[in-house]
C-alpha cells in the first residue's frame, strides 16, 4: 500500500481504512511553479497520467470538483453541463482552504472538509493508474482511476477538448 518514510496524509488514512490500494510518491516541491507539468516532470511520469483537482463554482450547483489531466484546461462548458450550471468558474482561490480544507498545489478530489460533486475526465480510464494530489504539496497518490472514483463518488465525464 503505502510507501514507507512518508507521514501519511487525511487522504491515505482514508484509503487505509477503506482497505484501497496506492501508493504516496513524493516529489520536490518549487513554491513558484505548481503546476502539473512541473510535477509530471519532478515524478518522471507521462502528464496524461498527472490529474489536477479543480475546485469549481456553479450558478446553479455552487460548488463541484473537476479532476482533469494536467496538460488540460477544464472545458467550462462541458464543466457546465455535466454538473447541472448554465455556467461555472473556477473557484477563487482565497476561498479554497476554507471550502476544502486544502490548499492550492495540495488539493486532493479525497478528504475535502465536505462531499462535493466530483467528476474525472474520462481519458482517466485509459490508464491503470494516475497520480492526483494525496492532501499536501510534495505528495502525489498514485491509484487505479476506478478506485479514485469509488473514494471521491466521482463519475467518469468528459471534462476537457
Amino acid at each position: 500500500m503505502a510507501t514507507h518514510n512518508i507521514k501519511k496524509t487525511n487522504v491515505a488514512r482514508l484509503l487505509d481504512q477503506a482497505k484501497v490500494a496506492y501508493e504516496l510518491v513524493s516529489y520536490e516541491v518549487d513554491p513558484d511553479n505548481l503546476a502539473a507539468t512541473h510535477v509530471a516532470e519532478s515524478l518522471g511520469e507521462d502528464i496524461r497520467q498527472v490529474f489536477k483537482t479543480i475546485v469549481m463554482t456553479g450558478d446553479k450547483v455552487k460548488y463541484f470538483v473537476c479532476v482533469v489531466p494536467g496538460g488540460k484546461e477544464v472545458n467550462l462548458k462541458l464543466a457546465a453541463k455535466v454538473s447541472g450550471n448554465k455556467k461555472c468558474e473556477p473557484l477563487p482561490m482565497k476561498e479554497l482552504l476554507p471550502l476544502t480544507g486544502y490548499i492550492r498545489g495540495g488539493c486532493s478530489p479525497i478528504g475535502m472538509k465536505k462531499q462535493f460533486p466530483t467528476f474525472i475526465d474520462d481519458s482517466a480510464t485509459a490508464f491503470p493508474h494516475i497520480f492526483v494530489s494525496a492532501g499536501q504539496r510534495g505528495l502525489q497518490l498514485k491509484i487505479a482511476p476506478c478506485d479514485l472514483a469509488a473514494q471521491s463518488h466521482a463519475e467518469f465525464v468528459a471534462l476537457t477538448t
